[in-house]
């Protein structure tokens, strides 16, 4: 670890003309023209620290490009919906007519009275016998964001909107 510090520590002191060269060494490309010093330093960095830590997982990978391909389309000022993660083990617990309903999340889906859904759609639609979105059903919002300069309003979601007309 003390080698990875060393190594940036050395980075940061080196002039733009350097940090190109330290970008062919580790990329094994020209870095892009018109690319800033400080974008140079952290792409060096970032590959100094995988090369010693490792990267990131295929699903984190996965994730990026699918935020980036939401992106695009909508403009780097569009709004953005990030759906919530659920991490397997959670459990997630609705009253509905008086009973309580518990459903476990894991690692393909949930689990329901013994059962296995792929959905929480489908769990909401055998306790209601009625379609409901199953993230709203069991109170999981969507994050909305915004760009920074696109509003000063707090981010409001479904469970919060609920909540103040009492559905909650």
């Amino acid at each position: 670890m003390a080698q990875v510090q060393d190594e940036l520590g050395r980075l940061i002191g080196l002039p733009t003309h350097r940090l190109r060269i330290e970008w062919r060494r580790h990329f094994r490309s020209e870095p892009p023209a018109g690319l800033s010093r400080d974008l140079l330093l952290r792409a060096v960095s970032y590959k100094v620290q995988e090369r010693a830590y490792g990267s990131l997982s295929q699903a984190a990978k996965r994730a990026l490009r699918d935020l980036a391909a939401k992106i695009t389309p909508e403009g780097a000022n569009g709004p953005l919906r990030l759906p919530p993660t659920l991490k397997p083990g959670v459990r997630l617990v609705r009253e509905w007519r008086g009973q309580a309903h518990s459903v476990v999340v894991l690692e393909d889906g949930f689990e329901y009275q013994d059962q296995r859904y792929r959905s929480l759609t489908e769990i909401a639609r055998q306790i209601t016998r009625a379609h409901w979105s199953g993230p709203r059903f069991f109170g999981i919002a969507l994050v909305r964001t915004k760009a920074p300069a696109a509003s000063a309003r707090p981010v409001r979601g479904p469970v919060a909107e609920a909540a103040t007309r009492g559905q909650v």
